[in-house]
C-alpha cells in the first residue's frame, strides 16, 4: 500500500520525486524517504513521518543528482520509524545497492536467517531490507548485471512485490519488477519514470507501461526499456496513453481532497452515466455486460466480491439486481471469500468491486473464481489497473482521480455502474415493464441534479456536525435499500473523525444494539418515504422512548419524522431504489465536518491506506 516513485534522466531527480511523493501520500505516509544517485555515491534522506517531516529532516542540503526512488510508507514489517522507513541500502562495507518496495515478501524469514549465516548484518526490522541484501548477494556471487541478480533473487521470493532497484555503479539504469502490487512506468522524451500509480507521472509524461505481474523492467539511459519475465523471456512494452489530467489532482480551492470529492458527485455520476443510459430512446448499455449478454441473462446467480466501502455498493447491488432482474446475488467480503473454499461454477457470474483495481484481496478472489470457470465482471475506477486487466469484461466509473482515503465519489459512481447493470438486466431477462424501466431511466438521469441539491444541505449539516462533534459512539439505522447506507455512512464516521459508529437494518436495533441508546447517543436513520417509511418510523419512536437522539435523512416535504427527531435533512424525491445514490451524501458531509471539527486528518487517516494492495 506503499507509494513509490521514482526517476532516471536529464533532470534533477529530488524535485521530481517530492512532487511525486506528494501526490502518492495518500497510499502511505508512516515514514518516506529519498535516494539519489550523483556522480559518485547515493545520497539517501528518510525519517518517520510524512513527505513534510522528509523535507524539513533534509533542510538545505543540496540533493544533487539525475537518478533516485522515492517512497511513502504504510508499515507492515516493523513499526514506523527512521531506520524502517525506505529507500533501504543492502548494508555493509562496499553496499551499492538502494531498494523501495511494496508488498510483503512472505519468506523473509528463512531468507534472512540463510543470509545472516553467510555473515550479513541488518539493520531494519523490515522484509525490504532482507530483499536488497538477496539481490546484491546474489550479485556479487555470480558476478551478473543487476537485471539478471534481480530477476533471480525474485525467483526465490514468496510474495508480493512492486520494488525499484537502483546500483550506484551504474548511474544509467534502474531496475524495476512487479507482482501483485501495482507499478507504472512513464516514457519520456530521453527519461522514465516508475510510480504506483499514474498520478506522479502525468505531469510530464502521457505515454505509459503498466507491468504485468512475474515482469522485471529495466530503464537504461542508453539501451531504453527491455522487459523481462522472471522465465528470462523477453516481452515488448505495450505503450498506453494516459487519461488523467494534472488538474484533476489538485485540491482546486476546497480545504481538503475529500469536500472536493463530495462536491464533485454531480459531475463524476454525469460522468459515470453519460451515453450509457436514455430515458429518450428506451435503452441501458454496458459495453462489458453486452458482449456477454446471454452469459447474464442465463446466470444461475451473481456473486459480487469487494472490501470496505466497495462492500456496500455491492449490497445496494443486491437489493438492485434481485428485486429489479431477478437473479440471486450473494455479497462476499473477497478477504473470506478467497479462504472458505466457496462453491463457484461456470455458472456463475463474479462482480469485482474496486476503486483502485489494485485491492490484494479482490484479486485474489478474482484468480480463485477465474480457476473455477466463472465469468468475472470488474467494476473500477482506475484505467489500466489490474483488475481491469484481470477480468473478462468490465466498466469503469469514470469518476476521476479519488485522493481523499475515505472514498466518496468512487462509491456512487459504483452503485451507479450497478444500477445501469440491474436496469439492463431486468430489461434482457424481460423481469420489468416498459413504463417502469423508462420512468427508472428519467429518474436516474435526474439523479445528479437532485444531489446538487443535497449539497446546499452543507451550512445545515456542518451545524448539527458541531452539535455531536464530541460523541464517543453513533448508530445507523435503515432498511431496505437504505441499509447498505447505514453501514457506508458508519464506515465514514469511523474512518475519518475515530468516533466508533456501527450500522445495522433498523429492525434489528431492539435485538441489541438498543442497549447503548441514551441521551448521549446520536441515531442516524435514513427514513425516506418508501415501503419501508411507517416500519423505520415505529424504530424511531423506539429510540426516542429510550431518549436517543435522532438525526433522520428524510424525503423533501416530510412532516411525521420532523416533529419526532431532533434534526431532520431533507433530500430531494426519487425512486426507491435510487436513493442510495442520494442519501449517502449528506452522511458524507457529516462524517466531513465531524472530523474537522475534531482536528483530524481528513484526507490521510491514520492507520489507513487508500489503495490496500497487501493482504
Amino acid at each position: 500500500m506503499c507509494g513509490i516513485v521514482a526517476y532516471i534522466g536529464s533532470k534533477e531527480a529530488y524535485p521530481i520525486l517530492i512532487k511525486g511523493l506528494k501526490r502518492l501520500e495518500y497510499r502511505g505516509y508512516d515514514s518516506a524517504g529519498v535516494a539519489i544517485h550523483n556522480s559518485s555515491s547515493t545520497s539517501l534522506y528518510k525519517c518517520k513521518g510524512k513527505v513534510a517531516d522528509l523535507e524539513a529532516h533534509i533542510g538545505n542540503n543540496t540533493i544533487a543528482g539525475h537518478a533516485g526512488i522515492g517512497h511513502t510508507r504504510w508499515a507492515t514489517h516493523g513499526p514506523p520509524n527512521d531506520v524502517n522507513a525506505h529507500p533501504h541500502s543492502s548494508g555493509g562495507k562496499g553496499s551499492r545497492l538502494s531498494i523501495i518496495h511494496n508488498g510483503i515478501i512472505e519468506n523473509y524469514g528463512p531468507l534472512k536467517e540463510e543470509m545472516i549465516s553467510r555473515g550479513r548484518e541488518f539493520k531494519s526490522d523490515t522484509d525490504t531490507e532482507v530483499l536488497v541484501q538477496l539481490i546484491e548477494d546474489i550479485q556479487n556471487q555470480e558476478d551478473i548485471p543487476l537485471l539478471e541478480a534481480v530477476r533471480i533473487a525474485l525467483t526465490e521470493v514468496i510474495g508480493a512485490y512492486a520494488i525499484v532497484v537502483m546500483d550506484e555503479r551504474n548511474p544509467n539504469e534502474l531496475i524495476a519488477a512487479k507482482k501483485s502490487s501495482p507499478l507504472v512506468i512513464g516514457l519520456g522524451q530521453d527519461d522514465f519514470y516508475v510510480a504506483s500509480d499514474a498520478t506522479p507521472i502525468v505531469e510530464y509524461t502521457k505515454n505509459v507501461v503498466y507491468l504485468e505481474d512475474g515482469e522485471i523492467a529495466s530503464l537504461n539511459l542508453k539501451d531504453g526499456l527491455k522487459i523481462k519475465t522472471i522465465e528470462n523471456q523477453e516481452k515488448t512494452p505495450y505503450i498506453q496513453e494516459l487519461e488523467l489530467h494534472l488538474e484533476a489532482l489538485e485540491k482546486g480551492g476546497y480545504e481538503h481532497f475529500m469536500l472536493k470529492e463530495i462536491h464533485e458527485q454531480p459531475k463524476s455520476i454525469g460522468d459515470c452515466l453519460r451515453g450509457r443510459i436514455s430515458s429518450t430512446h428506451g435503452f441501458a448499455r454496458l459495453g462489458g455486460i453486452t458482449e456477454y449478454k446471454d452469459k447474464f441473462a442465463n446466470a444461475k446467480r451473481i456473486i459480487i466480491v469487494a472490501c470496505g466501502t466497495s462492500w456496500h455498493a455491492g449490497l445496494v447491488a443486491e437489493y438492485l439486481i434481485e428485486d429489479l432482474a431477478r437473479i440471486p446475488v450473494e455479497v462476499e467480503y473477497a478477504s473470506e471469500f478467497r479462504y472458505r473454499n466457496p462453491i463457484i461454477s461456470e455458472s456463475d457470474i463474479v462482480v469485482a468491486i474496486s476503486q483502485s483495481g489494485e485491492t490484494a484481496d479482490t484479486l485474489a478472489a478474482i484468480e480463485l473464481a477465474k480457476s473455477k470457470g466463472a465469468l468475472i465482471f470488474g467494476v473500477c475506477n482506475v484505467v489500466g489497473s489490474t483488475i481491469s486487466r484481470t477480468t473478462d469484461a468490465g466498466s469503469y466509473t469514470h469518476a476521476g482521480p479519488e485522493i481523499g482515503v475515505a472514498s466518496t465519489k468512487a462509491f456512487t459512481g459504483q452503485v451507479s455502474i450497478l444500477t445501469m447493470m440491474a436496469l439492463m438486466l431486468a430489461k434482457t431477462k424481460g423481469q420489468i415493464e416498459t413504463s417502469r424501466f423508462n420512468r427508472l431511466l428519467f429518474e436516474l438521469e435526474n439523479i445528479p441534479d437532485k444531489v446538487a441539491e443535497v449539497l446546499k444541505t452543507d451550512a445545515q449539516v456542518k451545524y448539527i456536525a458541531d452539535i455531536y462533534r464530541n460523541a464517543e459512539n453513533a448508530l445507523y439505522l435503515g432498511r431496505g435499500y437504505n441499509f447498505p447506507v447505514a453501514l457506508e455512512g458508519a464506515l465514514k464516521l469511523k474512518e475519518i473523525s475515530y468516533i466508533h459508529a456501527e450500522g445495522y437494518p433498523a429492525a434489528e436495533m431492539k435485538h441489541g444494539p438498543i442497549a447503548l441508546i441514551d441521551e448521549n447517543m446520536p441515531v442516524f436513520v435514513i427514513a425516506t418515504k418508501d415501503s419501508s417509511y411507517e416500519k423505520v418510523v415505529s424504530n424511531i419512536q423506539e429510540v426516542k422512548a429510550r431518549k436517543g437522539k435522532v438525526v433522520a435523512i428524510v424525503t423533501e416535504g416530510d412532516k411525521d419524522v420532523k416533529k419526532m427527531a431532533d434534526h431532520v435533512i431533507e433530500i430531494p424525491e426519487t425512486e426507491e431504489c435510487l436513493v442510495p445514490l442520494i442519501a449517502t451524501v449528506p452522511l458524507q458531509l457529516l462524517s466531513y465536518h465531524i472530523a474537522v471539527m475534531r482536528g483530524c486528518n481528513v484526507d490521510q487517516p491514520r492507520n489507513l491506506a487508500k489503495s490496500v494492495t497487501v493482504e
